[in-house]
Protein backbone atom coordinates (compact mmCIF):
# COMPACT_ATOMS: atom_id res chain seq x y z
CA UNK A 1 0.00 0.00 0.00
CA UNK A 2 2.62 2.30 0.45
CA UNK A 3 4.20 1.86 -2.65
CA UNK A 4 0.86 2.71 -3.97
CA UNK A 5 0.62 5.53 -2.46
CA UNK A 6 4.27 6.54 -3.52
CA UNK A 7 2.62 6.13 -7.27
CA UNK A 8 -0.20 8.49 -6.82
CA UNK A 9 1.27 10.91 -4.31
CA UNK A 10 0.65 14.63 -5.24
CA UNK A 11 3.43 16.11 -7.59
CA UNK A 12 3.31 12.84 -9.82
CA UNK A 13 2.15 12.50 -12.99
CA UNK A 14 -0.55 9.79 -12.01
CA UNK A 15 -2.33 11.93 -9.61
CA UNK A 16 -2.61 14.87 -11.60
CA UNK A 17 -4.38 12.13 -13.82
CA UNK A 18 -6.73 11.08 -11.26
CA UNK A 19 -7.18 14.70 -9.95
CA UNK A 20 -8.88 15.78 -13.43
CA UNK A 21 -10.79 12.97 -13.58
CA UNK A 22 -12.09 13.53 -10.13
CA UNK A 23 -12.68 17.40 -10.71
CA UNK A 24 -14.44 16.22 -14.13
CA UNK A 25 -17.23 14.44 -12.13
CA UNK A 26 -16.53 11.45 -15.05
CA UNK A 27 -15.35 8.88 -12.56
CA UNK A 28 -12.79 5.98 -13.74
CA UNK A 29 -11.35 2.88 -13.31
CA UNK A 30 -7.73 1.87 -13.69
CA UNK A 31 -5.74 -1.01 -13.05
CA UNK A 32 -1.59 -0.84 -12.86
CA UNK A 33 0.04 -3.68 -13.85
CA UNK A 34 1.60 -6.16 -16.04
CA UNK A 35 -1.41 -6.17 -19.11
CA UNK A 36 0.07 -9.83 -19.93
CA UNK A 37 -0.78 -11.03 -16.44
CA UNK A 38 -3.82 -9.22 -16.80
CA UNK A 39 -5.44 -10.08 -19.91
CA UNK A 40 -7.89 -13.25 -18.90
CA UNK A 41 -9.57 -10.31 -17.40
CA UNK A 42 -10.00 -8.69 -20.59
CA UNK A 43 -13.25 -8.09 -22.73
CA UNK A 44 -13.40 -5.99 -25.90
CA UNK A 45 -11.57 -2.62 -25.22
CA UNK A 46 -8.65 -0.63 -27.24
CA UNK A 47 -5.44 -1.38 -27.28
CA UNK A 48 -3.13 1.73 -27.06
CA UNK A 49 0.26 1.35 -25.86
CA UNK A 50 0.80 4.74 -25.40
CA UNK A 51 3.08 6.90 -24.03
CA UNK A 52 1.11 8.31 -20.37
CA UNK A 53 0.26 11.72 -20.50
CA UNK A 54 -2.26 13.00 -17.42
CA UNK A 55 -4.49 14.68 -20.35
CA UNK A 56 -4.60 11.11 -21.87
CA UNK A 57 -5.79 9.62 -18.83
CA UNK A 58 -8.54 12.29 -18.38
CA UNK A 59 -9.90 11.87 -22.04
CA UNK A 60 -10.06 8.28 -21.77
CA UNK A 61 -11.61 8.53 -18.50
CA UNK A 62 -14.92 10.01 -20.32
CA UNK A 63 -15.51 6.19 -22.00
CA UNK A 64 -17.21 3.76 -19.65
CA UNK A 65 -14.76 1.24 -19.63
CA UNK A 66 -11.59 0.42 -17.97
CA UNK A 67 -8.19 1.93 -18.18
CA UNK A 68 -5.17 -0.19 -18.25
CA UNK A 69 -1.74 0.80 -17.47
CA UNK A 70 1.56 -0.42 -17.47
CA UNK A 71 3.37 -1.47 -14.28
CA UNK A 72 5.08 1.34 -13.66
CA UNK A 73 2.58 3.78 -14.90
CA UNK A 74 4.19 4.90 -18.09
CA UNK A 75 2.41 3.69 -20.64
CA UNK A 76 -1.59 3.30 -21.26
CA UNK A 77 -1.55 -0.17 -22.44
CA UNK A 78 -6.05 -0.36 -22.70
CA UNK A 79 -8.90 1.73 -22.45
CA UNK A 80 -12.40 1.23 -22.91
CA UNK A 81 -12.35 -2.22 -21.30
CA UNK A 82 -14.44 -4.45 -19.33
CA UNK A 83 -12.51 -6.40 -16.71
CA UNK A 84 -14.08 -9.74 -15.54
CA UNK A 85 -12.90 -10.65 -12.42
CA UNK A 86 -14.51 -14.06 -10.92
CA UNK A 87 -17.65 -13.17 -9.46
CA UNK A 88 -17.85 -15.34 -6.79
CA UNK A 89 -14.88 -13.48 -4.68
CA UNK A 90 -16.29 -11.88 -1.98
CA UNK A 91 -16.79 -8.08 -1.72
CA UNK A 92 -18.09 -5.24 0.79
CA UNK A 93 -18.75 -2.83 -1.93
CA UNK A 94 -22.14 -1.71 -3.20
CA UNK A 95 -21.13 -0.01 -6.46
CA UNK A 96 -20.01 -1.98 -10.15
CA UNK A 97 -16.96 0.15 -10.32
CA UNK A 98 -16.10 -0.67 -6.50
CA UNK A 99 -16.86 -4.30 -6.59
CA UNK A 100 -15.02 -4.71 -9.69
CA UNK A 101 -12.05 -3.16 -8.42
CA UNK A 102 -12.04 -4.77 -5.14
CA UNK A 103 -12.04 -8.59 -6.94
CA UNK A 104 -9.61 -7.46 -9.56
CA UNK A 105 -7.17 -6.39 -6.57
CA UNK A 106 -8.08 -9.79 -4.70
CA UNK A 107 -7.65 -12.32 -7.72
CA UNK A 108 -4.38 -10.54 -9.19
CA UNK A 109 -1.24 -7.91 -7.64
CA UNK A 110 -2.20 -4.92 -9.40
CA UNK A 111 -2.74 -1.70 -8.20
CA UNK A 112 -6.81 -0.83 -8.84
CA UNK A 113 -7.78 2.99 -8.92
CA UNK A 114 -11.16 3.36 -8.42
CA UNK A 115 -13.09 6.87 -8.82
CA UNK A 116 -16.56 7.63 -7.62
CA UNK A 117 -18.04 10.62 -9.99
CA UNK A 118 -21.17 11.30 -7.35
CA UNK A 119 -18.53 11.01 -3.80
CA UNK A 120 -15.32 12.57 -5.64
CA UNK A 121 -13.81 10.11 -3.61
CA UNK A 122 -10.19 8.15 -4.99
CA UNK A 123 -10.30 4.78 -3.83
CA UNK A 124 -7.19 2.54 -4.19
CA UNK A 125 -7.27 -1.44 -3.86
CA UNK A 126 -4.38 -3.45 -3.06
CA UNK A 127 -4.44 -7.44 -2.37
CA UNK A 128 -8.15 -6.75 -1.55
CA UNK A 129 -7.16 -3.88 0.78
CA UNK A 130 -8.86 -0.64 0.45
CA UNK A 131 -7.48 2.75 1.13
CA UNK A 132 -9.23 6.61 0.44
CA UNK A 133 -7.15 9.22 -0.55
CA UNK A 134 -7.77 12.12 1.62
CA UNK A 135 -7.58 15.54 0.51
CA UNK A 136 -4.25 17.27 1.20
CA UNK A 137 -4.95 19.63 4.00
CA UNK A 138 -6.65 16.57 5.96
CA UNK A 139 -3.65 14.85 5.77
CA UNK A 140 -1.58 17.37 6.59
CA UNK A 141 -3.60 18.22 9.73
CA UNK A 142 -3.26 14.21 10.72
CA UNK A 143 0.58 14.61 10.03
CA UNK A 144 1.30 17.83 11.92
CA UNK A 145 -0.76 16.64 14.96
CA UNK A 146 1.23 12.68 14.86
CA UNK A 147 4.04 14.71 15.02
CA UNK A 148 3.31 16.61 17.70
CA UNK A 149 2.41 13.85 19.87
CA UNK A 150 5.66 11.76 18.66
CA UNK A 151 7.68 15.16 19.74
CA UNK A 152 5.87 14.37 23.51
CA UNK A 153 6.93 10.40 23.28
CA UNK A 154 10.38 11.56 22.55
CA UNK A 155 10.79 13.88 25.10
CA UNK A 156 9.90 10.98 27.13
CA UNK A 157 12.23 8.47 25.86
CA UNK A 158 14.87 10.99 26.68
CA UNK A 159 14.02 11.52 30.28
CA UNK A 160 13.92 7.44 30.79
CA UNK A 161 17.59 6.81 28.58
CA UNK A 162 18.85 9.76 30.87
CA UNK A 163 17.84 7.94 34.22
CA UNK A 164 19.04 4.30 32.68
CA UNK A 165 21.95 6.33 31.77
CA UNK A 166 22.68 7.65 35.45
CA UNK A 167 22.11 4.22 36.84
CA UNK A 168 24.06 2.64 34.79
CA UNK A 169 27.33 4.15 35.97
CA UNK A 170 25.95 4.00 39.37
CA UNK A 171 25.74 0.22 38.98
CA UNK A 172 22.09 0.50 40.11
CA UNK A 173 20.29 -0.37 37.04
CA UNK A 174 17.27 -3.09 37.09
CA UNK A 175 15.23 -4.74 34.30
CA UNK A 176 12.12 -2.53 34.76
CA UNK A 177 14.48 0.46 33.53
CA UNK A 178 15.87 -1.49 30.95
CA UNK A 179 12.35 -2.79 29.48
CA UNK A 180 10.74 0.79 30.47
CA UNK A 181 13.51 2.30 28.03
CA UNK A 182 13.19 -0.37 25.32
CA UNK A 183 9.04 -0.17 25.04
CA UNK A 184 8.97 3.57 24.54
CA UNK A 185 11.77 3.49 21.73
CA UNK A 186 9.40 0.88 20.47
CA UNK A 187 6.01 3.23 20.67
CA UNK A 188 8.02 6.09 19.21
CA UNK A 189 9.68 3.97 16.55
CA UNK A 190 6.19 2.45 15.57
CA UNK A 191 4.57 6.09 15.42
CA UNK A 192 7.27 7.44 13.20
CA UNK A 193 6.09 4.81 10.67
CA UNK A 194 2.79 6.16 10.84
CA UNK A 195 4.10 9.80 10.09
CA UNK A 196 6.15 7.85 7.18
CA UNK A 197 3.02 6.78 5.16
CA UNK A 198 1.50 10.81 5.75
CA UNK A 199 4.55 11.70 4.29
CA UNK A 200 4.67 9.16 1.16
CA UNK A 201 1.05 10.32 0.76
CA UNK A 202 1.61 14.14 0.83
CA UNK A 203 4.23 13.12 -2.08
CA UNK A 204 5.92 16.82 -2.63
CA UNK A 205 3.69 18.83 -0.24
CA UNK A 206 5.27 16.76 2.88
CA UNK A 207 9.08 17.86 2.50
CA UNK A 208 8.56 19.80 5.59
CA UNK A 209 7.13 16.86 8.02
CA UNK A 210 9.70 14.74 6.54
CA UNK A 211 12.38 16.91 8.00
CA UNK A 212 10.85 17.74 11.06
CA UNK A 213 10.25 13.71 11.26
CA UNK A 214 14.04 13.25 11.31
CA UNK A 215 15.25 15.80 13.29
CA UNK A 216 13.28 14.15 15.79
CA UNK A 217 14.04 10.45 15.22
CA UNK A 218 17.69 11.23 14.99
CA UNK A 219 19.45 8.71 16.95
CA UNK A 220 16.77 6.13 17.25
CA UNK A 221 17.62 3.90 15.72
CA UNK A 222 21.09 3.56 17.06
CA UNK A 223 19.82 3.55 20.49
CA UNK A 224 17.33 0.78 19.99
CA UNK A 225 19.93 -1.40 18.70
CA UNK A 226 22.60 -0.69 21.30
CA UNK A 227 20.20 -1.28 24.05
CA UNK A 228 18.95 -4.58 22.93
CA UNK A 229 22.53 -5.88 22.72
CA UNK A 230 23.25 -4.80 25.96
CA UNK A 231 21.15 -6.49 27.85
CA UNK A 232 20.16 -9.48 25.85
CA UNK A 233 21.15 -12.65 28.11
CA UNK A 234 22.89 -14.17 24.85
CA UNK A 235 24.25 -11.43 22.60
CA UNK A 236 25.19 -13.51 19.25
CA UNK A 237 24.57 -12.12 15.83
CA UNK A 238 21.23 -15.05 15.69
CA UNK A 239 20.23 -13.74 18.85
CA UNK A 240 20.06 -10.22 18.12
CA UNK A 241 18.30 -10.74 14.75
CA UNK A 242 15.49 -13.08 16.46
CA UNK A 243 14.99 -10.42 19.35
CA UNK A 244 14.88 -7.48 16.69
CA UNK A 245 12.34 -8.62 14.73
CA UNK A 246 10.29 -10.08 17.58
CA UNK A 247 10.16 -6.72 19.08
CA UNK A 248 9.10 -5.06 15.32
CA UNK A 249 6.31 -7.86 15.18
CA UNK A 250 4.78 -7.45 18.75
CA UNK A 251 1.22 -6.68 18.96
CA UNK A 252 0.40 -3.27 20.71
CA UNK A 253 -0.39 -5.03 23.80
CA UNK A 254 2.14 -7.10 24.04
CA UNK A 255 4.53 -3.95 23.87
CA UNK A 256 2.81 -3.02 27.08
CA UNK A 257 3.65 -6.18 28.68
CA UNK A 258 6.76 -5.91 30.28
CA UNK A 259 6.95 -9.79 31.22
CA UNK A 260 6.27 -10.35 27.40
CA UNK A 261 9.53 -8.17 26.55
CA UNK A 262 11.49 -9.57 29.50
CA UNK A 263 11.05 -12.93 27.88
CA UNK A 264 11.50 -11.60 24.24
CA UNK A 265 15.51 -10.86 25.78
CA UNK A 266 16.01 -13.93 27.02
CA UNK A 267 14.75 -13.23 30.82
CA UNK A 268 12.19 -15.90 32.37
CA UNK A 269 8.77 -13.27 31.89
CA UNK A 270 7.87 -14.46 35.99
CA UNK A 271 10.70 -12.49 36.85
CA UNK A 272 10.25 -9.28 39.14
CA UNK A 273 11.33 -6.64 37.05
CA UNK A 274 11.89 -4.19 39.75
CA UNK A 275 13.95 -5.89 41.70
CA UNK A 276 16.21 -7.87 39.64
CA UNK A 277 19.69 -5.85 38.88
CA UNK A 278 21.63 -5.89 35.64
CA UNK A 279 24.66 -4.62 34.25
CA UNK A 280 25.21 -3.59 30.34
CA UNK A 281 27.93 -4.62 28.47
CA UNK A 282 27.98 -1.32 27.65
CA UNK A 283 27.42 -0.86 23.73
CA UNK A 284 25.39 1.81 24.11
CA UNK A 285 27.67 3.97 26.47
CA UNK A 286 30.70 3.93 23.88
CA UNK A 287 28.99 4.07 21.08
CA UNK A 288 28.45 7.64 21.93
CA UNK A 289 32.51 8.37 21.98
CA UNK A 290 33.16 10.14 18.88
CA UNK A 291 35.25 8.35 16.23
CA UNK A 292 35.83 5.04 18.32
CA UNK A 293 34.87 2.30 15.86
CA UNK A 294 32.68 -0.42 16.45
CA UNK A 295 35.22 -3.06 16.08
CA UNK A 296 37.23 -1.42 18.80
CA UNK A 297 34.18 -1.54 20.81
CA UNK A 298 33.73 -5.12 20.28
CA UNK A 299 37.22 -5.29 21.18
CA UNK A 300 36.76 -3.30 24.35
CA UNK A 301 33.47 -5.38 25.66
CA UNK A 302 34.60 -8.83 24.87
CA UNK A 303 37.90 -8.04 26.86
CA UNK A 304 36.49 -6.88 30.10
CA UNK A 305 32.86 -8.31 29.62
CA UNK A 306 30.51 -5.19 30.91
CA UNK A 307 30.29 -1.50 31.67
CA UNK A 308 31.33 -2.06 35.33
CA UNK A 309 34.39 -3.95 34.25
CA UNK A 310 35.68 -1.27 32.16
CA UNK A 311 35.32 1.38 34.21
CA UNK A 312 37.04 -0.28 37.39
CA UNK A 313 40.04 -1.23 34.39
CA UNK A 314 43.05 0.88 34.54
CA UNK A 315 44.58 2.73 31.58
CA UNK A 316 47.23 0.14 31.47
CA UNK A 317 44.57 -2.45 30.89
CA UNK A 318 42.51 0.04 28.49
CA UNK A 319 45.42 0.62 26.09
CA UNK A 320 46.18 -3.32 25.56
CA UNK A 321 43.66 -3.71 23.79
CA UNK A 322 43.85 -4.35 20.00
CA UNK A 323 43.31 -1.35 18.47
CA UNK A 324 43.09 0.96 21.46
CA UNK A 325 46.83 2.20 22.49
CA UNK A 326 47.54 5.23 24.40
CA UNK A 327 46.13 8.01 22.94
CA UNK A 328 42.26 6.43 21.68
CA UNK A 329 42.51 5.23 25.79
CA UNK A 330 42.42 8.50 26.74
CA UNK A 331 39.56 9.68 24.67
CA UNK A 332 37.50 6.66 25.93
CA UNK A 333 37.87 7.87 29.19
CA UNK A 334 37.47 11.59 28.51
CA UNK A 335 34.20 10.17 26.72
CA UNK A 336 32.79 8.27 29.40
CA UNK A 337 33.63 11.19 31.73
CA UNK A 338 31.95 13.63 29.28
CA UNK A 339 28.89 11.41 29.30
CA UNK A 340 28.62 11.29 33.18
CA UNK A 341 28.58 15.11 33.50
CA UNK A 342 26.30 15.78 30.53
CA UNK A 343 23.81 13.23 32.09
CA UNK A 344 23.74 15.16 35.93
CA UNK A 345 22.96 18.46 33.82
CA UNK A 346 20.14 16.46 31.83
CA UNK A 347 18.71 14.86 35.04
CA UNK A 348 18.85 18.49 36.91
CA UNK A 349 17.38 20.01 33.65
CA UNK A 350 14.56 17.87 33.90
CA UNK A 351 13.78 17.94 37.04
Amino acid sequence: MVRALEMVAPGTALREGLDNILHAHTGGLIVIGDADDLSFLFSGGIKLDLEYSPALLYELAKMDGAIVLSANATKIAYANLQLTPDPTIHTMETGTRHRTAERVSKQTDALVVAISERREVVSLYVDGTKYILADIPVVLAKANQALATLDKYRSRLDQVSTRLTALEFEGGATLHDILTVLQRVELVTRMAVEIERYIVELGTQGRLIEMQLDETMLGVAAEKAALVHDYLVEDTDEAFHDAFEQLVRLAHQDLLDFGRLAELLGYDRKLNTLDYPISPRGIRILGRIPRLPKLVVKRIIDEFGGLEELLAATDGELETVDGVGEIRAKDIREGLRRQQEINLVDRYLQT
